[in-house]
Formats: C-alpha cells, structure tokens, sequence
C-alpha cells in the first residue's frame, strides 16, 4: 500500500519543463459553427507536420505538462480553451464538441499533414465523444442535448481526425460522478444529512482513520453503488423539472409578451450537489488494486474534503448537469462513443492513477473501434506525477511512449538541438 501525500490538494499539480528555444508560439481566437469564442495557442518547432490537440472540456491546458516532450519530439501542439474553461457551471458536452470542432478546422486549415488530439483525464472523453460525432453523416448526430436543446451537431463542420492519444481518460464526466457521489447525503439542502447505514466515513461500514486502508463488506458496496444510482436519478429528475418550468416561462412569453414570462424563462437555475469526493476505492485499495496511493485527486483525506467546496459537479445548471454529470443521462461516456474510435489509437494507463481504475481503463479498451490499438500502462499517478521519489515521472514514462507511437505513424521534425536554458534533455533512445 502507498503511503498517503501529505496535505488536502497534494498531487494535483506537477512541474512543467521548458520548451526548446526554437519553439515559436501564436495565439488565436476561433469564431464557433454558434457563434462562441474560444482560444487557443499554437507553439511549433521548425519541420513540424504533425500536431498534438491538446484540450480538455473543463480545464486550461495551456501549460500541459507533455507539451515540452511533444515538442522536442518534433511535434507542433495546439492547446485550446473551451467556452467553459475553468468555470463549468454552464458546461455543455454537445457545445463544447463545437469548440473542438473550430480547433479542427483551424488546425486542417493551416495545412498540417496530421492532426492527432491527446486527451489526458476527462480530455479523453471529450476527444471520443468528438471522433464519433464527428464520423456519422450529419443527419445522424445527437440532435439535442440531453436537456432538450438543439446541438447544431449537424450544421457544423467535423473535420475527421488522423489518429488518438488517450493518456489516463477516465471513463467521463458523469461516470466519474456516479462513483464518487456520495449516496448517504440525507437531505439535499444540507451537506451534513447522513444516512447512516450508507455513510463510507463510518467505521461501522469499514472505513478506517487514515493512513490504514479501509475494507468495505461486498454487501456494503453494492448496498452502496445502488444508492449512488439512485441519488443521481433523483438529481436527474430534479434537473428535467426545472428545465421543464424554464420551457413553460417561455411558451408563456411567446403567447402574451409579457415581462414577468420572460423573466421567469431567464431566471437562472443553479442545482448544488454536495459531497461527490466518496469513491470507496480511494481509502479501501483492496478494490480495483494498482499502485494508486492512498486519497483521492483532490487529496489524502476524502474523508475530509468530501464535506468541504471542493468536488466535481459541485455547482451546475439543470441542462449542464444532464449532459456533463448525469453517469445516467449524459452522452459524453467513453465506453458509449468509444465503438466510434476508429482511427490509431494509442490508450496509456497511469498505474497510480485516482480518476480511472483497472476495471474501468479494461471497459473502455475493450468499447474501442479502432483496428489499430494499442494499449500500454506506465508508472505514474492521474496528473502525471511519480509514484515513488527518484521515479521518472509519469510524464516523462508517458511522453517516450506517446513519441514512439507518433513516430512510428506520422511524419516527425528533427528532434530540437537541446539548449542549456531547458530541461535536461530526455532519453531517446528506442
């Protein structure tokens, strides 16, 4: 058993090395099929004809930690926001793939022989749902959320992409959710409502104080991943009435004009959902056993940091909720789309990672379409970090693979002459 990283958000963030100096960089604003903003930065090294798509439906991904290792790989990355970069309370699945959408475009654009995105964590899903909407006929596409607005899936145009890098996708957004959701929460209105015989911090149910691993009874857990579902099929219910009371207002207002319709159709809706750091898996590693350390992404204590503010899906609206962190309504699901993956694909597991776990990583292989697939594990946690100290970071495990794999199937520039004022160059070798 790893022992636990000290301190609430331990983990989380991993250093970043420079680029080589002949990198050159832009920054763009992209104009969506809907009208939206989003940005993007290019950075390239000179020969470059492949480029990495880095994005992720949430996060800014600007400062990845593998685009330094693309780029002295010979490979030009293009990391972009999308119009709910670091504040997902209105994030949409369906707008968000029009957000990739502009990116391929740009990408193809600038004329580039290949366009190969890496979607790392919930990236990974965001780059599956894509690549299948994207390979259907227009006509064929999801034509409205699940929260009943139209996509414009059909309308916009989805540039078919050259190949894929997974690196530790989990299995999306509300799959996530739906593990570490906290069924015991009594009353939706208070975070402290526990019921009692569902409650994973209690040691009457096997949890143990940390740093010892806790050991949950079968029973317990599928007593409990039961009541996971069900919380979330309430929430969804919540959601769908909320949205319908939005739709009355405005069926009222096209009928009388009135002011008060159309401020009851703006009014805005906003669902929070408390303690969604509760996944038994990490404080019991008996479960899905790896070599995760002990915690979760957000820490060495869930016990602790499932009651405070920090959480995924903490804030959302009704139609966000339903299509990014619904396990049981959202249509960004990787084992979903993944059928629709037919291009190369490379799925790289981290082996300590706290988001996607052995079994899940296995569905989400086995769901894919590609005939060429390959599927490699390498040491390292869900950000990329080392498992042990003195370990090569699962960055740097990760970057070798990634550029193997990009090397075997695209054109590649000439690896960058290493310059004293970066990192230390890294191990090419095959």
């Amino acid at each position: 058993m790893s022992a636990p990283v000290t301190g609430l958000g331990a983990g989380r963030h991993v250093a970043v090395g420079e680029r080589p100096a002949t990198t050159a960089t832009s920054v763009h604003e992209l104009t969506t099929s809907d009208g939206a903003t989003v940005r993007g930065l290019l950075a390239t090294v000179p020969g470059a004809r492949t480029v990495a798509f880095v994005m992720h439906p949430r996060q800014d991904v600007t400062h990845h930690a593998l685009v330094p290792h693309l780029l002295r790989a010979g490979v030009a990355v293009w990391t972009q926001h999308t119009r709910s970069v670091n504040n997902d309370l209105t994030l949409v699945h369906e707008q968000a793939l029009l957000d990739v959408a502009a990116g391929a475009v740009f990408l193809r654009e600038r004329g580039f022989d290949a366009v190969v995105p890496v979607g790392h964590s919930g990236g990974g899903t965001l780059f599956a749902y894509y690549l299948e909407q994207a390979g259907l006929a227009p006509t064929e596409r999801i034509a409205t959320t699940p929260g009943g607005r139209p996509t414009g899936l059909a309308d916009a145009e989805m540039p078919a992409l050259d190949g894929v890098v997974f690196l530790a996708p989990h299995p999306g957004q509300g799959r996530l959710l739906l593990g570490c959701i906290d069924p015991s929460v009594a009353d939706e209105r208070d975070p402290l409502a526990v019921v009692p015989a569902l409650d994973p911090f209690d040691p009457a149910n096997g949890f143990a104080e940390p740093p010892a691993s806790s050991a949950y009874a079968p029973e317990f857990l599928e007593r409990y991943r039961s009541a996971q579902h069900d919380r979330v099929a309430r929430i969804d219910a919540h959601a769908r009435a909320l949205l319908a009371r939005t739709a009355e207002a405005r069926a009222a207002h096209r009928r009388t004009g009135a002011a008060g319709d159309r401020r009851r159709a703006l009014a805005p809706h906003v669902i929070t959902v408390f303690r969604t750091d509760a996944d038994p898996r990490t404080v019991d590693l008996s479960l899905d056993p790896s070599d995760r350390p002990y915690g979760s992404l957000f820490g060495a204590r869930p016990d602790l940091i499932n009651y405070g503010q920090v959480g995924f899906g903490r804030l959302t609206t009704p139609e966000a909720w339903l299509s990014t962190w619904s396990g049981l309504s959202s249509h960004a699901d990787f084992v979903r789309c993944a059928p629709g993956v037919t291009v190369p694909t490379l799925f790289l597991e981290l082996t300590g990672d706290q988001a996607a776990f052995p079994s899940d990583s296995r569905r989400m292989v086995g769901a894919l379409g590609a005939t060429d697939l390959v599927h490699l594990a390498v040491r390292g946690t869900h950000f990329g970090g080392a498992i042990a100290p003195g370990e090569p970071t699962g960055n740097e495990l990760a970057a070798d693979e990634v550029r193997r794999w990009l090397g075997d199937r695209f054109a590649l520039a000439p690896a960058p002459a290493w310059d004293p004022r970066s990192s230390p160059p890294h191990d090419t070798s095959p």
